[in-house]
């Protein structure tokens, strides 16, 4: 019988060479995604594994001296929402899959966790048993790729640096762009919104654009030698294409570019297949609430300033 517990320094050793094999993270968040098949196997996997498994928030499946499986959390932008980022099955056992995600519920639970998120490829095995644990799937995502120098082409999109107090505007325009049943899990408030945040993994650049007084386009930026970025736009005096070249001409000095693009954003996907991008992955995003929302409206001073 295998049970759940914290992970002690030599399970990193047992882990990543049982049977002789690496195992690969199941979990896809997203300052990863695209990355780890490109480095070498065993050094990528020794690198993950050894950060988690000295993190307070990781668990392992033991059934006697042998590791079956490990389960890792970390908080988001803010401590209300968590997202699992290591999701190891050894034996792609669905009960030792249920085991670990119990497990990791109730410890991050302690933690005043009110959401917790979770990536999984497309089809996963583990997908069922993230269903049976209480996780739902609200969206899908794929994953493009260009693997070539970003065009510098010249565009006239007025691009401007993002200010702290943009963060209502920014939210308005995600408001008007992402479909009700996606906002109802990543930002169904303004708090919401902010505590999903998802880390990039590098330090980012957001860039907005803005019309008659309206934040209409917010791209954010990460730089490097595969540069990533988002975009989230609903422009009415630019195209999307225009509004992508302006994007590609912050990335020309990227070897590559990456860029997740939800399944709600058909027109997204294409210009960037227009502009020479594939599709290399596909992604579902699962998300499970922990604590129900308020059912009665609270009482409120008259004239009192109500937090979003």
């Amino acid at each position: 019988m295998s049970s759940p517990r914290r992970p002690l320094p030599t399970d990193l050793v047992a882990l990543v060479s049982f049977d002789g094999r690496v195992h690969p993270n199941e979990a896809k968040p997203l300052d990863r995604l695209g990355l780890d098949d490109r480095a070498h196997p065993l050094e990528s996997t020794i690198e993950q594994w050894f950060s988690f498994a000295t993190g307070k928030h990781t668990w392992v499946s033991v059934r006697g001296a042998t590791i079956r499986g490990l389960i890792s959390a970390r908080r988001r932008a803010k401590p209300p929402a968590w997202e699992v980022d290591a999701l190891i099955d050894v034996e792609e056992d669905e009960g030792v899959a249920l085991s670990l995600f119990s497990r990791m519920i109730g410890g991050i639970s302690k933690q005043r966790a009110e959401r917790v998120f979770l990536r999984l490829d497309a089809g996963s095995h583990l997908s069922e048993a993230a269903r049976r644990a209480g996780f739902f799937p609200y969206t899908k995502e794929t994953l493009y790729r260009l693997d070539s120098v970003p065009s510098s082409q010249a565009t006239e999109v007025p691009f401007r640096p993002r200010d702290k107090s943009d963060l209502v505007g920014i939210f308005q325009l995600y408001s008007h762009s992402v479909p009700a049943n996606v906002r109802a899990i990543e930002g169904a408030t303004f708090r919401e919104w902010q505590a999903a945040e998802e880390s990039w993994g590098g330090s980012t650049k957001d860039l907005l654009l803005e019309e008659d007084g309206i934040i209409s386009a917010w791209l954010r930026l990460l730089p490097g030698q595969t540069g990533r970025f988002s975009l989230v736009a609903q422009s009415t005096r630019f195209s999307t294409d225009d509004v992508a070249q302006s994007a590609l001409s912050h990335l020309n000095a990227s070897r590559a570019v990456l860029c997740l693009v939800p399944e709600y954003n058909g027109a997204w996907a294409a210009c960037l297949e227009r502009l020479g991008f594939q599709p290399v992955s596909a992604y579902t995003c699962y998300a499970q609430r922990l604590v129900k929302p308020a059912e009665e409206l609270a009482q409120e001073t008259a004239g009192q300033a109500i937090p979003v």
